[in-house]
């Protein structure tokens, strides 16, 4: 019997899910997710002040508002198209240079991650611009119509900037990034580079050393798009394809539910399920935002932006604030109200891994079925809120440790996502209530037992 035969089933499934998440390709991943975050959340203020009229439908504010702050709204676009108008070239730039580094510190390549980035801009900008073979040439395409703009080849996002660059070009970046990196490291190993002399200056050296891999880059890339487009599509519609296909998915109630389950069942083996699958739901929830926030497209897609700390995961994973706080005011055990303790300010900024390992939820089969459903349980109340129109969609992405209720107001910039964000964490909290009991009254009943057996000694 070989050693994986011998281990539970438990032990197996975390370390397949362990070796995975260890994957160089995952923790460049990761890494990109954390660099969009500064530029979702600076860019969701900046929308926030053109959208207040709608936030607050009160008598004489929409006048107000337009003498005042909304003489700059053209202003405040300009800094959201700076920030989530460009987060495919933020996010895939991001896991280009991390991708690089990994590389060059586990492999001992002299790779530049400076130079994994900046190659890998030069190949995305080639698939930006929209192109046709016509009368036997390639063509830049202009058109405009009343649902597209298009002039020499770049197509304007509906609310500015550049179509291609936003949150829709995250998947074909993360792809043309990838393959930058291996072009890139493979010319590397092989030692296909020019080489100058110790006397000439780094900064000198590392352009030309990036001469060769940057040549076969761009060539590659271009050659690709060029078949494509003498096909009738491109490298980008080709790549969108399955990004689309599977952004439909998610935005279908099982998709939806399928994510939360993915994240808290890697959770109870202890493995950080959120970071790892928000790592490839980022793409999506970012690009469905963008479309929602976009008042000409009209889009009406629930997942989207910070929907899990705003609705599913209030208190953090497993939706635990109502736990907290019954830990806190009503359990009778010693050892979960010490917890309660501990955990009941931290799970107002959505913090539990006091809970997650000092209760424990991880590896405790005991709570397994309450970590699972109080998610799933919120994640059905707020697809039929959001789905049925009863609840703004998401425009916003809030700082994921927003309290409960104000994440939801500034989600959907709506009074009613705020009051979906406090149902949604009671309904977690009613999953939970009937095994939270059952566990507190049996460390109760160990905790006397142990007590007895002290005093009869």
């Amino acid at each position: 019997m070989s050693k994986a035969e011998g281990k539970p089933m438990k032990d197996r499934i975390a370390e397949i899910a362990g070796r995975f998440a260890a994957t160089r390709f995952v923790r460049a991943i990761m890494d990109a997710g954390y660099s969009v975050i500064t530029f979702s959340i600076v860019g969701a203020i900046f929308l926030i002040l053109t959208v207040l009229p709608s936030a607050f439908p009160i008598p004489g504010f929409a006048a107000w508002y337009a003498g005042t702050i909304g003489r700059f709204t053209n202003l405040f676009q300009a800094v959201y198209n700076a920030t989530m108008g460009i987060l495919a070239l933020v996010f895939s730039g991001t896991f280009a240079y991390s991708y690089t580094r990994i590389y060059r510190t586990e492999e001992h390549l002299d790779l530049i991650p400076v130079n994994g980035l900046m190659m890998f801009l030069m190949a995305f900008f080639i698939t930006v611009p929209e192109l046709v073979w016509k009368n036997g040439s390639i063509q830049f395409v202009t058109l405009f119509t009343k649902d597209k703009l298009l002039a020499g080849g770049y197509q304007s996002a509906a609310i500015g900037g550049i179509y291609r660059i936003g949150a829709v070009g995250i998947f074909t970046g993360l792809v043309i990034a990838w393959l930058t990196v291996q072009i890139y490291r493979y010319t590397v190993k092989h030692n296909w580079r020019i080489k100058m002399p110790e006397s000439v200056p780094s900064g000198v050296a590392n352009s030309f050393s990036a001469l060769i891999p940057g040549f076969l880059i761009a060539a590659i890339v271009a050659a690709i798009n060029l078949i494509l487009v003498m096909m009738g599509t491109d490298l980008f519609k080709v790549l969108f394809i399955p990004f689309s296909f599977i952004s439909n998915i998610t935005d279908t109630w099982w998709g939806f539910l399928i994510i939360i389950f993915l994240i808290h069942f890697l959770w109870w083996f202890g493995i950080h399920g959120a970071t790892i699958i928000s790592s490839f739901y980022t793409p999506i929830v970012m690009a469905n935002m963008q479309a929602n926030a976009n008042v000409q497209i009209r889009a009406h897609h629930f997942f989207a932006g910070e929907i899990m700390n705003a609705f599913i995961t209030i208190g953090g994973s497993g939706a635990t604030l109502g736990l907290a706080i019954w830990l806190l005011l009503r359990a009778r055990s010693v050892q979960l109200k010490e917890i309660g303790k501990v955990e009941i300010v931290p799970a107002i900024f959505n913090i539990n891994e006091p809970i997650l390992f000092g209760l424990p939820i991880v590896y405790n089969i005991d709570l397994l079925v309450p970590f699972i459903g109080a998610p799933l349980a919120s994640g059905i109340v707020t697809f039929l809120g959001i789905s049925s129109g009863l609840v703004p969609i998401i425009k916003v992405q809030q700082p994921w440790p927003t309290p409960v209720g104000l994440n939801g107001f500034i989600a959907t910039t709506s009074w009613q996502g705020a009051v979906l964000s406090v149902v949604c964490a009671v309904v977690a909290f009613i999953v939970w209530y009937p095994f939270i009991k059952h566990y507190d009254n049996v460390l109760l009943k160990k905790e006397q037992a142990a007590e007895a057996e002290i005093k009869a000694e």
